[in-house]
């Protein structure tokens, strides 16, 4: 897939795009990225891409001129993009967005400065989306979180494909915990069941934590989950298990 930034600060987006998995991902040419530098579509002497707003107010907008330059040569290449703005003002970005975006051929993002873009270039954006309720100075941080999330799902960018099947949210769950050697550290030791290498109590195990992290971590997210039948069945089977643990408890404080 093709990703393209349109940003004042198209250094400092590549320079986030040359490490980790994304980094791997654009030299093997699984990903093909590119930083476009918004004053290259400037006509004046200061290459000016900001001006004063109409209507007064504090601070600069973002230019009409230059953003609709860029779309007019982009509309025009092989791979009409997708076209992307971060703002407070957009749904919330997820998995599934993310994983949706993945499938597509090319995906352009606008990165905002200042009081943000002239609305009139809204008119080309056909998805604007939000990473939280606060503000950045500019839309490239954002912007590369996003990246570096969707890269995760573009067909073999990640080694192990089940990684990115298990990971949080992939199901609507938070991810469960995590352990490797030494077996005990300080004292804290790795739960038993992880070690006996029973691979149905395992996932049991796994299964179970997922959920409850959900529930007591996330309840926002447990409360709009749609659940299946299987699903229901362990949150049934954890509720029990906390009745049971609870009934026990309160026998022996009686005792």
């Amino acid at each position: 897939m093709k990703i393209s930034v349109l940003t004042v600060f198209p250094e400092l987006v590549q320079f986030i795009a040359q490490w980790g998995i994304l980094g791997k991902a654009i030299e093997s040419r699984k990903i093909t990225f590119s930083a476009t530098q918004l004053r290259d579509f400037t006509h004046d002497t200061h290459r000016t891409t900001d001006d004063y707003p109409f209507g007064g107010g504090p601070g600069m907008v973002m230019k009409p001129e230059p953003i609709f330059e860029w779309w007019d040569r982009e509309k025009a290449s092989e791979l009409s993009p997708w076209v992307i703005f971060p703002s407070p003002q957009g749904r919330p970005f997820d998995t599934e967005i993310a994983r949706k975006w993945s499938k597509m051929d090319h995906i352009a993002f606008i990165c905002g400065r200042y009081e943000g873009l002239d609305e009139r270039v809204m008119t080309l954006v056909h998805e604007e989306v939000s990473l939280g309720d606060f503000v950045t100075s500019g839309g490239e941080l954002p912007v590369m979180i996003m990246v570096d999330a969707i890269s995760r799902f573009v067909e073999g960018v990640v080694g192990n494909a089940d990684s990115v099947e298990n990971d949080s949210f992939a199901h609507g769950w938070l991810d469960y915990g995590h352990y490797t050697r030494p077996a005990e550290f300080r004292s804290m030791k790795v739960p038993e069941t992880l070690l006996s290498g029973d691979h149905k109590k395992i996932f049991r195990r796994q299964k179970r934590e997922s959920i409850i992290r959900t529930m007591a971590k996330r309840p926002d997210l447990f409360r709009s989950k749609e659940f299946t039948e299987e699903e229901r069945e362990w949150i049934l089977d954890i509720v029990i298990g906390a009745i049971i643990h609870q009934k026990k408890k309160k026998g022996n404080t009686d005792a």
